[in-house]
């Protein structure tokens, strides 16, 4: 068995992805499409300058009780969004990019990875401000202590608690559609 401190962030992805069974066929037609295009582009899928489409990593981060999601509201795209960015070169894999970037973004230190699979994946087109055209996003989640205050990071204006079914108005298309997607999966996971 090879030492995993030699895989690459993307062989990490393509098992993650080939072990994740999702619960929505959509989700399962869109995993399929990831595994395709990072086989098609193995050393530039993960690279922010690696082509004008490549992965990012989310991280959606809930209350212990999965009642509230914090968001940041997102300085280029103008929008309540889920915390997450770019893989890095020191990131050993998308999930690790995930809750680093959760951590830059919201200022709380001490969250806590929920569960270590995917929960979900994004495939969005960006608009202008953007110097990418589009994201293949990997979700993932972890919890943070209600009390923790969140600060904004240099890329937000603002970052705040939300309750889950009161999201604000301006988000992404779809978004409460993944939002959902990511606690039924926890749902199912955590049950």
């Amino acid at each position: 068995m090879p030492d995993s401190a030699l895989r690459s962030p993307t062989d990490d992805l393509i098992d993650r992805l080939r072990a994740w069974v999702p619960l929505a066929p959509g989700q399962a037609m869109l995993r399929d499409e990831y595994l395709d295009f990072l086989a098609d582009s193995p050393g530039a899928a993960l690279h922010r300058d690696g082509g004008p489409e490549h992965v990012t990593g989310s991280c959606f981060v809930f209350t212990p009780d999965l009642a509230q999601v914090l968001l940041c509201f997102h300085r280029k795209g103008q929008f309540w969004v889920q915390l997450g960015g770019h893989v890095e070169s020191a990131d050993v894999s998308v999930a690790d990019a995930a809750y680093r970037e959760a951590r830059e973004e919201c200022g709380i230190a001490d969250l806590v990875p929920l569960e270590p699979g995917i929960l979900d994946v994004d495939r969005h087109s960006l608009g202008g401000g953007f110097s990418c055209s589009a994201h293949w996003d990997v979700g993932f989640a972890a919890v943070a202590r209600p009390e923790a205050a969140p600060v904004a990071s240099d890329e937000s204006d603002d970052v705040a608690w939300w309750p889950v079914d009161a999201l604000p108005e301006n988000v992404p298309p779809h978004f409460d559609r993944r939002l959902a997607g990511v606690l039924a999966e926890l749902a199912h996971r955590l049950d």
